[in-house]
């Protein structure tokens, strides 16, 4: 045979060979369809990219917010598109190999745990539970679950209502391209159309007929400092708790029904001492204005007043100054910058001082003192004065009911519609009479005046908002907001929605109620808070832990009482099978209100694609390790495979029997 028939020869064996290994994969298996989602390829495109995509999606998390990195990673209908891909090319992957040999075992049980993983986590995602509840102690169990989604609701009835999705993260809606949200059953349509990081919310009371004689009477003040250059106004509803109260931090003027010389009277009962007075532990804070030496506005915190003046002096740009304390006729100086946030004892008496903060030019804002500006031009201290010592008696102040003495303006309102008024201040005392309409009252807070200049003898509440022109995230009466419209034909009503907030819009025949807030979810168990701890620091006031006490009940009634602290949650039903297969309810301690030790927030989680999540894992552990640390042949597989590459070494051209 020469060499021309040789390779002739040798052609045909190639092209016979592969024409019977064609010949031996199914026909699927051959479509170019099925080989484009089978490809290695594709598949390192589908991991190249969701590399790539998680890696956007944690720094959104870090650098901007979640619900971004959600918005635009994570719950974007391309990111889920994208893993059904990936499921589809390990699905299309694996059957390629068919019929599937013993060593494919690796191959498969790779696809498979990641194939089970991709199904956990859609499962979860769909439908799995993760949101907060608030719970208060001895308020009946509780199964509203708050998620962390914002949410319009929508309703012309009691009975009929929608929950609209509405975050805020790509587009603001505006007037040139608002949001439509929905059309109402009578033909309303309703659309947002502006928003607002910072609404101010205030009560502005509705006056209603007096031949009505409902409602309650409403009284707008307004308080006055020509030291602090500011003006603070508000609206009272007599014994419309809280809004008969308004707070300045330092003193408090509440609005009631009655008559001034009744209270007067109790009050001085209840503030005259009885016998002698003996020295006990007290807490006093003075705040001291360097404009105004002679009017420091004190709080008894505990014990009574200690009578000590506080004064502050020699401020300027660069230096926060001096404080005076002058005690039992002896007098003491203390430097403000190096004091400041330090207790320090007063020389030859029993009182220490702690000099708790400075402001440069002091205002209040809210109820709460502030600093406009970095000028000394209102300059002020806040000084905490503690110590053993006998309290003064004068002037005597009427006590709240934690025991703590108070600066009060108390304004009455007779069945005649007459005004009254109490005061009560440290450096006036208590004091009591007629109050007239524009007629500025010296308060004795300082240099606080106050004026009553609107009285409606019968309204309901009524509150307005409007996005804040000094938007601050301090200030607790700020929060964000909607502006929704409601269009029928020509008619268009606009309302502000704060968040938390249900409005009532004024449409026609009947008006639609719209509220604004988090996403809420009933669940199957109920919680109820027993009991709420908070471990402190020896020898100190500063948390070291909170725990809570939850009773949680389920529809059938069983009940398990349990506590939860950092790391340590509750688990409902606490068993095996519902822990594995994630349908146990996980209750976490996530956050506690220092204010008010009766509160207590808990999050509630469960993951119904726990189990398959897990049972993921395991699969493609055991399918990496068995691809890289197990033979993947038998031994006489091995062995023959040597025997014939011998062979062919030994005999390199193939008989026509062997072809």
């Amino acid at each position: 045979m020469n060499h021309g028939d040789e390779n002739n020869y040798s052609s045909a064996t190639e092209v016979a060979t592969g024409a019977a290994a064609k010949s031996s994969v199914p026909a699927w298996q051959q479509n170019a369809v099925f080989q484009f989602f089978a490809s290695v390829r594709l598949a390192m495109l589908l991991l190249a990219v969701l590399i790539v995509a998680t890696i956007i999606g944690t720094l959104y998390e870090s650098s901007l917010d979640a619900k971004v990195a959600r918005a635009y990673i994570y719950a974007a209908p391309w990111f889920n598109l994208w893993l059904l891909l990936l499921a589809l090319n390990l699905v299309v992957s694996a059957l390629s190999r068919m019929p599937w040999k013993r060593h494919h075992t690796g191959f498969l049980l790779t696809h498979l745990g990641i194939i089970v993983i991709l199904t956990g986590a859609w499962i979860g995602r769909k439908w799995g539970i993760e949101g907060t509840m608030t719970l208060f102690k001895n308020d009946p169990p509780s199964n509203r679950l708050v998620i962390d989604e914002r949410v319009l609701q929508v309703m012309e009835d009691e009975r009929t209502g929608k929950a609209i999705p509405f975050e805020i993260i790509k587009r603001e809606p505006t007037p040139q391209k608002p949001w439509h949200l929905m059309t109402t059953s009578s033909d309303w349509e309703i659309s947002a159309i502006g928003y607002s990081k910072a609404l101010d919310v205030k009560m502005e009371p509705k006056q209603l007929s007096d031949e009505t004689k409902n409602g309650a009477p409403a009284l707008h003040i307004s308080l006055a400092t020509a030291m602090m250059n500011q003006k603070l106004d508000s609206w009272l509803l007599a014994d419309e708790s809280p809004h008969n109260t308004f707070s300045l931090g330092l003193a408090t003027v509440v609005f009631k029904k009655g008559s001034a010389s009744n209270a007067k009277e109790a009050n001085a009962a209840a503030s005259k001492p009885s016998g002698d007075v003996e020295a006990v532990d007290i807490e006093e804070a003075v705040f001291a204005f360097e404009n105004s030496p002679n009017d420091q506005i004190g709080k008894a915190l505990k014990g009574g007043s200690s009578g000590a003046k506080i004064k502050l002096i020699d401020v300027s740009k660069e230096n926060k100054g001096t404080v005076q304390v002058e005690y039992q006729g002896k007098t003491e100086a203390f430097d403000v910058a190096s004091s400041l946030g330090k207790t320090t004892p007063i020389p030859n008496s029993p009182l220490s001082l702690t000099i708790e903060q400075y402001w440069p030019d002091f205002r209040i804002k809210d109820g709460k003192p502030m600093s406009v500006s970095d000028e000394p031009n209102n300059p002020a201290v806040l000084v905490t004065l503690r110590g053993h010592v006998t309290p003064v008696s004068e002037p005597q102040l009427p006590l709240s009911q934690t025991g703590e003495n108070k600066n009060q303006l108390t304004i009455y309102i007779a069945d005649d519609n007459s005004l009254t008024y109490e005061l009560s201040s440290r450096k006036a005392g208590v004091s009591s009479g007629k109050l007239e309409l524009n007629q500025p009252l010296p308060t004795g807070w300082a240099d606080w005046k106050l004026t009553c200049d609107q009285l409606f003898l019968h309204a309901e509440e009524h509150f307005t908002a409007k996005p804040a022109t000094n938007p601050t995230n301090t200030n607790p009466t700020q929060t964000e907001g909607v502006l929704v419209r409601a269009s029928h034909g020509n008619t268009n009503v606009e309302q502000w929605i704060p968040l938390g907030w249900q409005i009532s819009v004024a449409t026609e025949p009947k008006p639609i109620q719209i509220g604004y807030g988090y996403k809420q979810q009933p669940l199957s168990i109920s919680l109820k808070l027993d009991d709420f701890e908070v471990e402190r620091n020896e020898g100190s006031d500063t948390p070291a832990g909170f725990k809570s006490t939850v009773t949680i009940t389920d529809m059938q009634d069983q009940s398990v009482t349990g506590q939860c602290w950092m790391n340590h949650p509750i688990s409902f039903p606490d068993s095996w099978l519902n822990t594995f297969s994630g349908m146990t309810y996980k209750v976490s301690q996530a956050s506690w209100d220092p204010e008010n030790l009766s509160q207590s927030t808990v999050q509630i989680l469960r993951d119904p694609g726990w189990g398959l999540k897990w049972i993921g894992s395991l699969v493609m552990v055991s399918g990496i390790f068995t691809l890289f640390y197990l033979r993947p042949y038998p031994k006489d597989l091995n062995g023959a495979a040597k025997k014939g590459a011998k062979s062919k070494r030994k005999h390199p051209q193939p008989s026509p029997v062997e072809v």
